[in-house]
């Protein structure tokens, strides 16, 4: 289906608009997705130079990262971004929220997106950029269209189930008997809002963003959805043949715990961070694992030194098999990222903890 054809100023401001993409219907009714765009003109020169960036979000989430954007623009990149159907401002009052029983049903809105973007026929580069959930949809879809994206980056993709391939195979019998008894019914919720007591503002984080679009101790979980998502961790084990250059950008350490630890102010709370380093070397044949010390599971919203470790990785590794710069560098102003002139180191670290605080991230 053709979108609407009409951007509108969006909830971040001046500097972004929205188009929304049509969907058709399913059995609760009228389907839509939204693209973000950034207004700002991209550099001229950068390590992102001449390259589209297509933002995806992950479970319970939505884009609200305008500082990521910013940045990306800087570098050179013309920025877009997608709330998948039934999220943030896609979201309708009727829908349940993020539900989808299929990952591939993605491939309408990021079909869609890229049309409307026009990176190929303007001979610039497509570059996917997916967090969480949205690693994993973006992994998936890089694999069934090879030659459509010319860089993957994935910041802390949902590769793999918390408990493991062996907990994840344990698991998919019980999922799949109960979506088929009631795909819709809501699960335990097993989230203790411990990530988005490092994330929020009101809280122990730095972002302010609509907790009714990402909420404190996520959406239901769903047999339906979860069984989709199953399913993608099981073709991942298998391995993947994405023709990209990959690259997957991780914590340094996890803390999986029942209760609340400060270490979650600086570890992946969400995800076993070195099972999805294992994960992410079957995703194709050019794989680049950056794990950054200090950085929580969106390691782009992570507390300072991090953040800005994130972002120089980002920028060596991009300014290699994307753009322009070759030696990379480490910011839009000589600085480690947005925030510019902290050093922040990417090392390796055990893990914290072994109890998962929430199934989906």
């Amino acid at each position: 289906m053709a979108p609407n054809g009409t951007w509108h100023p969006d909830i971040l401001g001046p500097d972004f608009s929205t188009l929304t993409l049509p969907l058709g219907v399913d059995s609760e009714g009228e389907l839509m997705a939204t693209l973000v765009r950034c207004e700002l003109p991209p550099a001229g020169t950068g390590p992102l130079a001449g390259a589209d960036v297509l933002y995806v979000h992950g479970w319970s989430d939505y884009f609200f990262q305008a500082d990521l954007a910013r940045t990306l623009t800087s570098w050179g990149a013309r920025f877009f971004a997608l709330d998948l159907r039934k999220y943030g401002r896609s979201l309708r009052p009727w829908q349940t929220p993020g539900y989808v029983e299929d990952l591939s049903a993605y491939d309408d809105e990021i079909g869609q997106a890229l049309r409307i973007m026009g990176s190929r026929p303007a001979g610039r580069k497509v570059v996917l950029l997916g967090h969480s959930t949205g690693g994993l949809t973006l992994s998936l879809w890089a694999h069934r269209h090879p030659g459509r994206a010319d860089a993957l980056i994935l910041n802390s993709p949902w590769l793999e189930f918390q408990a493991s391939k062996s907990g994840r195979n344990a698991l998919m019998p019980l999922v799949d008997m109960g979506a088929r008894m009631d795909s819709h019914a809501p699960m335990l919720n097993v989230d203790l809002g411990f990530y988005s007591r490092a994330v929020n503002q009101r809280l122990e984080g730095e972002w302010d963003y609509n907790e009714s679009w990402r909420p404190e101790r996520g959406f239901a979980v769903r047999p339906g959805w979860l069984r989709a998502v199953l399913v993608g961790h099981a073709q991942v084990a298998t391995g993947l043949t994405i023709d990209a250059p990959v690259l997957s950008l991780l914590s340094a350490r996890s803390t999986l715990l029942a209760r609340w630890s400060t270490d979650m102010l600086t570890t992946d709370s969400v995800l076993v961070v070195n099972e999805i380093a294992e994960r992410s070397t079957r995703l194709g044949a050019s794989v680049s694992i950056q794990r950054v010390d200090g950085a929580l599971h969106d390691v782009f919203l992570s507390h300072l030194p991090a953040r800005n470790a994130a972002y120089a990785a980002l920028r060596r590794w991009a300014g290699a098999y994307v753009g322009t710069e070759p030696d990379g560098g480490t910011g839009p102003d000589g600085g480690a990222g947005p925030d510019a002139d902290v050093n922040g180191g990417a090392q390796t670290g055990p893990e914290a903890g072994t109890s998962a605080q929430s199934v989906g991230p």
